[in-house]
């Protein structure tokens, strides 16, 4: 104590306790990479104060805006799993890998996206390009809207999950995912064809477009 002059075990009886100055707390790695747009909103709060995070947009995000690539350590198996958002991998030198993100300076922002749980919520379509995954818009996302994604159609193939992703409130998805039979297909307003994703359905509509 530099009042008594004494070195104590503990706190000095005399003058009491030291007055505690806590260290800032930092921002984990992927809250840091957040774009200035985009912010995470507290959903849910579970036992041990866990949070449910979601990504919401601040103002509007144009259709076919890309983000990444996905930030995750390759492993052959992952060490945390979340049931709400999506599971990746990549091939990388002939192999398949998990993007394993054990904690949130393993990853970037990305790693808080949830999985759509039908075609209407979904905004984003997550995809593999030169062993990198990214996550781009598939339709303009206005303020205060959940970014939530689904694979594109290669990528389920890869994924061995279905093109379209239909969950209700109390199924749980497994690992890997298995998806059930697509409903409300997208449908072609001109000829009623139907497509099993939003991508497929484009570009047949272009079809239509050259004709005219």
């Amino acid at each position: 104590c530099e009042d008594c002059g004494k070195s104590l075990i503990g706190e000095c009886i005399l003058h009491g306790p030291l007055i505690r100055a806590k260290d800032r707390v930092i921002p984990s790695r992927a809250r840091l990479t957040l774009p200035h747009y985009l912010t995470l909103r507290v959903l849910e709060l579970r036992a041990g104060n866990q949070q449910i995070l979601g990504v919401f947009a601040k103002k509007v995000i144009q259709k076919r805006t890309q983000f990444g690539p996905y930030v995750g350590q390759l492993s052959t198996k992952l060490t945390r799993y979340d049931e709400s958002r999506l599971v990746l991998q990549v091939l990388k030198d002939g192999g398949k890998y998990f993007l394993d993100t054990p904690n949130e300076d393993c990853g970037n922002w990305m790693m808080f996206v949830r999985l759509a749980r039908n075609q209407e919520e979904q905004t984003l379509v997550a995809y593999q390009h030169c062993g990198e995954v990214y996550f781009t818009t598939v339709k303009p996302i206005e303020p205060h809207t959940e970014l939530k994604v689904w694979y594109a159609a290669d990528y389920a193939k890869f994924m061995e999950a279905s093109a379209v992703f239909i969950k209700e409130e109390s199924d749980v998805c497994p690992l890997p995912p298995v998806a059930k039979e697509p409903v409300d297909p997208w449908i072609c307003s001109s000829c009623r064809t139907t497509f099993a994703t939003f991508a497929l359905l484009e570009s047949h509509q272009c079809i239509h477009k050259d004709r005219v």
